[in-house]
């Protein structure tokens, strides 16, 4: 399981989280104006209602008269067609402001997440990112739409019921509202708390998405270390977590909820008891009374609806905190201003204005480390010139990857400089190096769809003559065309349906649609057997014919025809040359070598005589 852990966010409320959220409102200033219009026309004619009670009480009941009965029942049927109107619109207009923040949050969520540098994806698990663009997002737009409702109709209500209760007998209203400053006590203390257990809650859910993440993709590799009883039990203990941090935040709610209620019945009862007294007395109208009555009950219930908002407002600051901490935060890698305004972003390139690329590369007095502090280069120097092939040999950790990440700018360089034809490549365009960049990794990576779409992948505008010209290169045609749709042929999720062999081979084909100036090999063929391997070395023969290339290998039989190959120690090129001028040397490769090739002959002898 992922233990890397959350940040932690501010303790109380922060109003300057709600105001970075204005910007996704913005776009929908004019439904929010309309739905807040739509609200204060509901509220008022709640407020209305029991204003129409007492009249009928007072001309109706107590007189026993039916005097203009016929227009009274008019008017009732008026004011409830146009709530019902009103219902509709507030329902109408708030779905499409809760779908349209939710889906411009994502947007930018999703965006933000193909700008940001490898570093970050490196340190964050997936389903921590899955939560905050899924469950943050709805639980926050959700908020802000629906809130806004429950807001402005709640406060119409009580500044409605206020005022008339105010005009009608201010005595009796200020007695009925008495009430108000330990609520505001109660609300203050409360909302803390609750704050800080919906943090949890969220926190916790966090985990708990990552877990499932973990669960689903490394499901083979469960199984096979049969480590199906520690999951469970490790992902209990995160449930436990998440249910004791609800019923907390739960607990909390269902405590401030009733005091709100009871110091409603206080009031109601204190509108009872003088107000009875000021009927006995004359003071008023049986009617009135039955208005502050329901007026009082009438008062608290907005009261209790903002006391739920302001409950739900504090989940959805945790819920904006880690939505904004993902949307703001800064790609370790990026383009400069002047970059940008010459050559364009990833977004709105401006290809007309990109160099194109010849494919040398030089390392000066580069030096590397990672944000912890780990040293990997110092004063590396390396000149490639294009359409060199430069293998990278050398044990794990050493630096082999490091040097091919900085070339392709997936870091960049603490000191020193990589040049790309003479120049800093820093002084060019991310899209413009990585557009002209062809990289497999060990584990290709396909997505959801045809054959054909991950083809072309590579080039989206290709015709389907150069997606299979493409394939025929990379010699992944003919297993092609033995499937039952050729092409068309559904490859599942991550690929799954197809062996590990032929996802390389559609990897392969994909990048050199692309047609690369520079090309990785990494690991390509260190996860493939022998017969595939094969296959894909004379693929890789085709494919960095006239490219720049860096290929680190494991099997050291696919590097034997390598312009150059390099022995990477501790960051330091320690030997150098082709296959066999190192053998020549016997030093560190032809050790790896012959030891490699004395294995590889163990085992083929051992499979002839099985």
């Amino acid at each position: 399981m992922n233990t890397l852990q959350e940040q932690e966010y501010s303790k109380k409320v922060d109003f300057g989280i709600w105001l970075k959220l204005l910007k996704y409102v913005k776009p929908y200033k004019r439904l929010m104006i309309l739905l807040g219009f739509v609200m204060i026309c509901v509220a008022g004619i709640d407020v209305a209602f029991p204003l129409m009670a007492n009249y009928a009480i007072d001309n109706f009941v107590v007189t026993k008269s039916l005097d203009g009965v016929g227009v009274f029942i008019a008017k009732y049927a008026a004011m409830i067609a146009i709530q019902t109107v009103n219902v509709f619109l507030l329902i109408s207009i708030a779905g499409k402001i809760d779908m349209g923040i939710c889906y411009d949050i994502r947007k930018a969520g999703f965006k933000r997440l193909q700008e940001l540098s490898f570093s970050y994806f490196d340190k964050t698990p997936v389903g921590w990112l899955m939560a905050r663009m899924t469950s943050d997002t709805g639980r926050l737009a959700d908020t802000i739409a629906w809130g806004l409702v429950d807001f402005v109709w709640g406060l119409t209500m009580m500044c409605g019921i206020a005022g008339v209760m105010l005009v009608r007998n201010w005595k009796l209203a200020l007695l009925t509202l008495s009430v108000m400053p330990a609520l505001a006590i109660v609300s203050v203390y409360f909302q803390q708390k609750i704050l800080k257990a919906y943090r949890r809650v969220r926190k916790t859910n966090s985990k708990i998405t990552g877990a499932f993440n973990e669960g689903i993709s490394g499901a083979k590799t469960t199984k096979t270390l049969v480590r199906e009883a520690k999951n469970l039990e490790e992902f209990q203990e995160l449930t436990k977590e998440m249910r004791s941090s609800s019923v907390q935040a739960a607990v909390f709610s269902s405590i401030y909820l009733p005091i709100v209620l009871g110091l409603g019945s206080i009031g109601t009862a204190m509108a009872l008891t003088f107000g009875g007294n000021s009927v006995m007395a004359g003071a008023i109208s049986y009617g009135t009374l039955m208005l502050f009555v329901q007026y009082s009950i009438q008062f608290f219930e907005p009261v209790r609806e903002l006391a739920r908002i302001f409950a739900e407002f504090q989940s959805a600051q945790a819920s904006a905190e880690r939505i904004l901490t993902m949307v703001e935060t800064d790609p370790e890698i990026y383009d400069s201003v002047d970059v940008i305004g010459k050559y364009g972003d990833a977004f709105n390139p401006l290809v007309k204005n990109w160099p194109e690329v010849k494919g040398n590369i030089s390392f000066k007095n580069v030096s590397f480390s990672y944000k912890d502090g780990e040293k990997v280069l110092e004063n590396f120097n390396l000149d490639v010139k294009a359409g060199e092939t430069i293998a990278l040999v050398g044990e794990t950790g050493s630096g082999k990857s490091t040097i091919v990440n900085l070339a392709c700018r997936f870091y960049e360089p603490t000191k020193g400089e990589v040049l790309i034809d003479g120049v800093d490549y820093r002084k060019r365009s991310l899209l413009w190096l990585q557009s002209n960049l062809g990289y497999v990794l060990q584990a290709p990576h396909l997505f959801s769809g045809t054959i054909k779409d991950n083809i072309k992948y590579g080039r989206l505008g290709a015709t389907d003559e150069e997606i299979m010209e493409a394939a025929k290169l990379v010699n992944a045609h003919e297993f092609i065309m033995k499937l039952d749709k050729v092409y068309d042929t559904e490859v599942g999720e991550g690929g799954n349906r197809l062996s590990t062999g032929e996802k390389q081979l559609i990897s392969f084909a994909r990048a050199i649609l692309a047609n690369p100036k520079i090309f990785v090999l990494d690991e390509a063929t260190s996860s493939i057997d022998t017969e595939t391997e094969q296959i894909i070395q004379t693929a890789i023969q085709k494919v960095l014919e006239n490219r720049t290339s860096f290929i680190i290998a494991h099997r050291l039989s696919t590097i034997r025809s390598a312009d150059r190959i390099l022995v990477i120690r501790d960051g330091k090129i320690t030997e150098q040359g082709n296959h066999y001028q190192l053998m020549r040397l016997k030093g560190y490769y032809y050790r790896l070598y012959t030891n490699q090739f004395m294995e590889e002959r163990e085992i083929s002898i051992l499979k002839e005589n099985a």
